[in-house]
């Protein structure tokens, strides 16, 4: 079987199956384990998976400019969106991560409702200024332009002196394996001090999120409530 052939192959029963395992398809296929390592490499270097102990992952899609971003699952945005807006309540300090599925969710909200709203994202706290009774807290420091939010030792500590009712949380991956996931080491250690410092964590996950996998750990399912559209897997968190 030539390169590409395999390749091919493993790509395919990737979206079947949802996990590679070396040690099994190098058996089926007859090659040796090397082989379909070095194969599973150079798919992980092309962007196509994610290497983990023993095999592959699905890697998620959403690693892709701002400005592409917000013309993916508009529809599905906008519906989790009302189911994100409907779980803050009057009075409620709220943690809202970057992202353009969150910027969906402040246009969701009504206009008269009275919270204090935290955010690193300048975008987020600038689509909040037609609300009169929202308090907006901006946290600064260094700009991460792909995420557009702020990051680095001011914006840690900033959210480390926050106690919130609510936190949601932007994440790029949703498996049941690795848990939840983004594509950055420093901002997957910022999302779990934000995570920490609220009593309740959401993720508004689209369905394009679910079942794959970024290379840098936030948290695991359980630690937060998962809301997706259509029907709802049943390894998700609480």
């Amino acid at each position: 079987m030539l390169t590409t052939e395999r390749k091919s192959l493993l790509l395919a029963r990737l979206a079947q199956t949802g996990r590679l395992v070396a040690r099994d398809l190098a058996a089926e296929l007859a090659l040796s384990e090397d082989t379909i390592r070095r194969d599973l490499r150079e798919l992980a270097a092309e962007g196509h998976l994610l290497r983990v102990h023993g095999g592959a992952l699905p890697l998620s899609p959403t690693h892709r400019p701002m400005a592409q971003r917000q013309g993916m699952q508009v529809q599905a945005k906008a519906q989790l969106a009302q189911k994100g807006a409907a779980l803050i309540r009057p009075g409620q300090i709220v943690i809202l991560d970057g992202g353009t599925t969150h910027l969906a969710l402040v246009a969701a909200l009504p206009k008269d409702l009275p919270c204090t709203i935290i955010t690193h994202a300048p975008g987020i706290a600038a689509a909040l200024e037609p609300f009169p009774k929202i308090e907006v807290i901006l946290i600064g420091g260094r700009l991460m332009r792909h995420s557009m939010v702020a990051m680095g030792a001011e914006t840690t500590a900033s959210f480390a002196r926050i106690r919130a009712d609510l936190c949601f949380l932007g994440v790029t991956g949703v498996h049941p394996e690795t848990g939840l996931t983004t594509g950055d080491a420093e901002e997957a250690a910022l999302k779990r001090i934000m995570l920490g410092q609220a009593a309740e964590g959401v993720v508004l996950a689209t369905e394009d999120k679910l079942g794959t996998s970024s290379p840098w750990g936030i948290a695991g399912l359980n630690t937060v409530r998962v809301v997706t559209t259509g029907d709802r897997p049943v390894w998700l968190g609480a």
